[in-house]
């Protein structure tokens, strides 16, 4: 059944805090899943989430803790001791998980709660993990997964699948290795079922060779999410360099990068320049989004510099002014769409760097079709409103000159940015809107100069 959290529960839960009834608090939250109850915490004040927190069992708590918004799990932290982290850490959650939370702690905090983890295996999991890039394979893997020898019998591989799968909550697959932990291979579990009945036959001889996808440690997890996308997998093995399994990648992770690299491509396009939350401090907020805010405002002074400029040429003829809007607003929309195709391809992994000129012949020619379509709108709209045939010339002209501008500097500005390693998401910001109404302004007064002066 689907939760809803309710203004009714909230109630009932503050009315239990005030009158120290921690049991019902207790009941009503056994009933939750960890997630409900992190969305339940991300409502309250924090002093109310730390109460609630710490009246749930040590499992309850772990769980709960990595369904956290990063910024509640990060002020909650804060408010625990190092011993306390390291007992809702310790065997309790994952590896990726659990190197996750103690990446967001202070250093020296950091040290302590490592140090105080019993489990040294998983200490060892934890370090590995810290070391690696926060979004590349290695960053988002788990250590825990299950694996078998090629010269293990079935029966061998039973009791040692039994020992490790104890440690994780879900098994996809048994990955096979050889005498040097090399990734050779997969077996399935209905094979590994089939041959119980053979208890001294090697998993050499059962294991699956063929169609073997793995991604390496170091690689983006971005690609990592488009190899999992591409054939369908819900957990990817993951090698060193030399081909040795290090770890495995399920689909959860995936999509919690993908959801977080969305929201900040997202915010980036409305020109936010990091994440920022709505219940962010205020410094929080003014840095990521007054940046932008003052580009758009200079790109407004440089387009009031434009229209000074021109400012003769409207005195002449006032009816200039009455376009401005529909070509900076056609300019920006153009430019906008054509810069998102560019971006959504090289999110996918659709748009090949090697194809950049047929691009931009597609793009010149959608741009033509464009151009030619909206100017002989707008050219009949003119006409038809009794305005000068210059006029009408002017702006239909201009307008078809704005569409294929637009549309060229829309497709090169994301791969330019992709291609000098800056996030293309740029480019459906503010700053291509800015930057084609300052162009489309000057194109359009520039043909407007040379119409009245020629015709």
């Amino acid at each position: 059944m689907h939760f809803e959290l309710t203004k009714d529960m909230l109630d009932r839960l503050r009315k239990h805090m005030d009158s120290g009834s921690d049991l019902k608090i207790i009941a009503m939250l056994a009933e939750l899943h960890p997630a409900d109850i992190a969305e339940l915490l991300d409502e309250v004040k924090m002093q109310e989430a730390l109460y609630i927190y710490k009246l749930l069992d040590e499992q309850q708590a772990a769980d709960v803790l990595v369904e956290l918004e990063d910024d509640v799990r990060e002020k909650l932290l804060a408010s625990l001791t190092s011993k306390e982290i390291a007992g809702i850490v310790n065997e309790k959650i994952d590896s990726d998980d659990a190197a996750d939370v103690i990446a967001e702690l202070p250093i020296e905090k950091k040290s302590e709660v490592i140090s105080l983890i019993e489990d040294e295996e998983q200490v060892s999991d934890i370090v590995d993990l810290l070391a690696h890039p926060e979004n590349s394979a290695g960053g988002i893997m788990a250590k825990e997964l299950v694996m078998a020898k090629k010269n293990w019998t079935v029966s061998e591989s039973y009791r040692e699948l039994i020992k490790q799968a104890s440690k994780i909550d879900e098994v996809y697959s048994v990955y096979v290795v050889d005498e040097k932990n090399r990734l050779i291979g997969t077996l399935s579990l209905r094979r590994l079922l089939v041959n119980s009945k053979h208890p001294n036959l090697l998993i050499e001889s059962i294991y699956d060779p063929k169609d073997l996808i793995a991604v390496k440690v170091d690689q983006p997890a971005e690609e990592v999410a488009q190899v999992m996308q591409k054939y369908d997998m819900v957990v990817v093995p993951v090698v060193d360099d030399k081909g040795h399994l290090v770890g495995r990648i399920t689909i959860d992770d995936v999509v919690d990068f993908v959801t977080e690299e969305a929201e900040k491509d997202y915010q980036l396009a409305s020109g936010i320049t990091e994440t920022v939350e709505s219940d962010d401090s205020l410094l929080i907020q003014l840095r990521g989004r007054l940046p932008w805010i003052l580009i758009g405002m200079f790109g407004g002074l440089l387009s009031s510099q434009v229209i000074g400029k021109y400012q003769t040429e409207m005195s002449i003829i006032p009816a200039l002014a009455l376009f401005i809007p529909l070509i900076t607003a056609t300019g920006g929309n153009v430019g906008v769409q054509s810069a998102a195709i560019v971006v959504q391809g090289l999110a996918n992994n659709t748009l090949k760097m090697n194809n950049i000129s047929g691009k931009f012949f597609r793009q010149l020619i959608i741009g033509l079709i464009n151009g030619i379509i909206v100017s002989a709108i707008l050219y009949a709209y003119a006409y038809f409103m009794g305005y000068d045939y210059r006029l009408a010339n002017t702006v239909s002209s201009a307008l078809f000159v704005v569409v294929i501008f637009s549309s060229l500097f829309g497709t090169f500005f994301p791969l330019f940015l992709h291609y000098v390693k800056i996030d293309p998401a740029f480019a459906t910001g503010p700053f291509i809107t800015t930057s084609n109404d300052v162009t489309g302004l000057f194109i359009y007064f520039s043909v407007a100069y040379l119409m009245y002066n020629t015709l």
